[in-house]
């Protein structure tokens, strides 16, 4: 009784810091877990009273994110990244390494309860993998005797805090700087420049500029934020958009670690032009090391009057910034998902029209925008909109950051003018043996060498920021399977065409990927594909057939290899449908095995 009378007293003050709002509630959980461990029926329960909600409401939360427990997990929860790119650098055998010297099972909890190991989709480290997380802590560049030690830290119960630092270490590999990674930024600058021209003044700055949303949609900045500036209304929020979800992309998480100050003053100068008093920065969950860093930066800029009230002296000028950090939800890079999940429910995308520049944030008119596009938003604050559409092409104004990883010597980040061709960018990163390559994460579109002379601009190559490079060893259908499996598990499961569409891809290319693929099963994929793309929900189920559809155009000869010379063949397999009851009952004589010709013969 007195151990229940304490949990529930430790959720209530978790909840009360939190000034009992029901939108926090995904942060409430997060906070929870972290004393728990996981979050048990009591600890839902406490937390529904706390909010005034439904413990249903509150468990249908918790079961929706990937990073939220409701069973039992380790007290050292490990989670290796499972992006193809990981996979290039042998993350499969480090991880069973671990599992086999911890004495776990992958996707299992020791039986002392003491440490769970498992994957995930993508840590954003995928210039410095493989990679981990650790309680939610980003673990890189591991090795088998870094993975020895961890053993022995585990083993001991050593508190995390102890851990070597270097384990934890993120660098930023910031490889080709331009205008906006390598000009100097004074802080503040952006606030002057609006409180000297005014709001109006800046948005004709943005207008000048041509800015489109660096997220990978291209929408026209300034667009975005004079919608919203006109949308009636006195409460208006600006909210950034960082949970780069997708496999390959992590320059966002660059410019949060090395140029907050810039982000967040990007973020200020739009509260002041659309009228906002509030921001959010919504941070991916694997990002989690960074929280306190900003939090930091965020306190640093209020004391020096960058933020908060009266900021630099005007009393008309309030603006401040909360951290928002998700759970592991890839659909909520979608930013009315992601407005959802602000609001402490289910990541689930919005029907729109309306859109959130009218209807967003608690149904008020709200800007998203990309932790790039806010970057770059402090700098044509300064130095105009016609400095920074100087760069690039007729409809792409500016540069690109570009994550790079995968076959290349030097992966890291690179920024490039609009118009850069493909080619160069493989040469400036050292990928000299390129056979294609991922753009945009698995939602982009897949290249093969005889592109490799287009141009990454919205007139030619959209991407979001991400190039993963294949050489000539790899096994392009590897890439696409690993890719189709995140699909499915990344689906949120609210329309039929992406929850369905995504696993029947999946047991498709599993199919051909096995040897056991026909004709026939490449034209259900091109068939399946275009279904999703125009039935599904929202950018998710559209974009979840792309690899699959761009692999099948640009690299036959990786599905033509491995087909069947049959017509048809089943994708049930009924011997291997039977094994587990062989192994339950000790079968391995002959008797206990189908007849394939008669199976066969039986097919209609």
């Amino acid at each position: 009784m007195a151990e229940s009378s304490t949990l529930a007293q430790t959720i209530r003050d978790i909840v009360q810091r939190h000034q009992k709002l029901p939108t926090r509630l995904l942060q409430i959980l997060r906070e929870v877990q972290d004393r728990l461990t996981w979050l048990s029926t009591e600890a839902i329960n406490v937390v529904a009273e706390e909010l005034g909600i439904s413990p249903a409401k509150v468990r249908s939360v918790a079961e929706f994110y990937s990073f939220l427990y409701t069973a039992p997990r380790g007290s050292y929860d490990i989670l290796f990244s499972d992006n193809i790119t990981d996979r290039m650098l042998g993350n499969r055998e480090l991880l069973h390494y671990l599992a086999d010297r911890l004495g776990v099972a992958i996707n299992g909890t020791r039986a002392d309860g003491r440490v769970s190991v498992g994957t995930t989709s993508c840590t954003g480290m995928c210039d410095q993998g493989p990679a981990a997380l650790v309680n939610g802590y980003a673990l890189t560049r591991l090795t088998k005797p870094r993975l020895d030690r961890i053993v022995e830290l585990v083993n001991a119960k050593t508190p995390l805090e102890q851990w070597p630092r270097e384990f934890f270490e993120v660098v930023s590999n910031i490889r080709r700087a331009d205008i906006l990674l390598g000009r100097h930024f004074a802080d503040g600058a952006a606030l002057r420049a609006v409180l000297k021209r005014g709001p109006e003044a800046i948005l004709e700055e943005m207008v000048k500029s041509g800015l489109r949303g660096q997220g990978g949609a291209g929408f026209k900045s300034a667009a975005k934020w004079q919608s919203c500036r006109n949308a009636p209304g006195e409460v208006k929020y600006v909210v950034c958009n960082a949970d780069e979800g997708e496999p390959g992309t992590f320059k966002d998480r660059v410019l949060m670690q090395d140029y907050a100050d810039l982000v967040f003053e990007g973020m200020t100068v739009c509260g002041r032009v659309i009228g906002a008093r509030q921001g959010f920065v919504y941070l991916r969950g694997e990002y989690r090391y960074m929280v306190d860093a900003l939090k930091a930066t965020l306190q640093r800029r209020r004391e020096a009057g960058l933020l908060g009230a009266a900021i630099l002296g005007d009393a008309s000028f309030e603006f401040d910034i909360d951290i928002h950090l998700g759970a592991g939800a890839y659909v909520c890079g979608e930013e009315s998902a992601l407005i959802e999940s602000l609001e402490g429910k289910h990541g689930v995308p919005r029907i729109r029209p309306p859109f959130p520049t009218t209807h967003g944030y608690l149904n008020k008119p709200t800007v998203v925008n990309n932790v790039e596009t806010f970057a770059s938003a402090a700098k044509i604050a300064v130095e105009g909109g016609n400095w920074f559409a100087s760069r690039g092409t007729a409809e792409s104004k500016g540069t690109k950051l570009l994550s790079l990883s995968g076959d290349c010597e030097r992966p890291g980040i690179y920024e490039y003018p609009f118009g850069v061709t493909v080619r160069q960018v493989l040469e400036d990163c050292g990928a000299r043996d390129a056979q294609g390559i991922q753009m945009a994460g698995p939602a982009g579109h897949m290249i093969s060498a005889k592109l490799f002379d287009r141009r990454i601009c919205f007139e030619d190559l959209a991407t979001g920021g991400s190039f993963m490079v294949f050489d000539q060893r790899r096994d392009i259908l590897d890439g696409i399977r690993n890719f189709a499996h995140f699909f499915v598990h990344e689906s949120c499961g609210f329309c039929t065409p992406c929850r369905v569409g995504t696993s029947l891809m999946r047991d498709l290319v599993d199919k051909v990927h096995t040897g056991h693929g026909t004709r026939a099963d490449l034209e259900e994929m091109r068939k399946l594909g275009q279904i999703m793309r125009v039935a599904s929900h929202c950018g998710l189920g559209q974009t979840a057939p792309n690899p699959v559809l761009d692999s099948l155009d640009q690299f036959p000869e990786s599905y033509e290899r491995r087909l069947r010379s049959t017509a048809f063949e089943p994708a049930f397999d009924m011997n291997a449908a039977l094994e587990q009851a062989r192994w339950l009952t000790g079968r391995t004589d002959p008797d206990a095995y189908l007849d394939e010709e008669i199976l066969s013969r039986a097919m209609p």
